[in-house]
C-alpha cells in the first residue's frame, strides 16, 4: 500500500502544517470558561484526528495549547523532533520497531514547539493524535524560521527543514 491508498480510505485532506489529516473525534463534553487561564473560550475535553505524512513532506514546526498524544498506525517511522527552554531539542520516534528505538506513543506537551518528518526516504507514516483539553485552530501557532532561530540558534538547520 502507498500513501495515496490512506489518503483515499479515509478521506484525508491537506493540513495547514503539512501532510494529511481527519478530524475523528470530538467530544460533546465541555470545559467552562475560566477553568484553565490559557483557554478564554469553551473548550471540548478531547479531539482526535488522523494524520498521514508521505516521505519527502515535513510537519512543520508548530506549537498548540494542549498536551499532544500521537499513536503509531503504518509505514514506516516517524521523527518528531520537539523544542522548548527547559528540554532543549528531542527527537522521538514514533513506529512499531522497539528494538530500534521506536516507540508506539508519544506525547508532546502544551505549548512545546514540534514538527515531524518520515525516517524512510520512499514512505511515510500514519498516525492518530489526541489533543487533550480538545484541539482548536485558534490555538495553533506556526513557527516563524527567523523567530524560532534566533531563539534556538544551535538548531538553525532542523528548523530551516522543518519550517515554510
Amino acid at each position: 500500500m502507498n500513501f495515496q491508498y490512506w489518503i483515499d480510505q479515509l478521506d484525508l485532506k491537506a493540513h495547514p502544517e503539512g501532510g494529511f489529516y481527519r478530524e475523528t473525534y470530538r467530544s460533546n463534553d465541555l470545559i467552562p470558561i475560566g477553568t484553565f487561564d490559557r483557554f478564554p473560550y469553551l473548550r471540548n475535553t478531547s479531539t482526535a484526528i488522523y494524520f498521514l505524512l508521505p516521505s519527502g513532506k515535513i510537519s512543520a514546526f508548530h506549537r498548540i495549547l494542549s498536551d499532544e498524544l500521537w499513536f503509531f498506525h503504518a509505514g514506516t517511522s516517524l521523527l518528531i523532533h520537539s523544542l522548548d527552554n527547559v528540554s532543549g531539542l528531542q527527537t522521538h520516534k514514533l513506529g512499531l520497531d522497539i528494538e530500534k528505538g521506536d516507540q508506539p506513543q508519544i506525547t508532546i506537551p502544551a505549548q512545546c514547539w514540534f514538527g515531524s518528518e518520515v525516517e524512510d526516504p520512499e514512505s511515510y507514516s500514519l498516525v492518530s493524535c489526541t489533543v487533550a483539553p480538545g484541539f482548536d485552530f485558534l490555538d495553533f501557532e506556526m513557527g516563524k524560521r527567523g523567530e524560532l532561530s534566533e531563539e534556538y540558534p544551535e538548531h538553525k538547520e532542523l528548523i530551516k527543514k522543518l519550517t515554510y
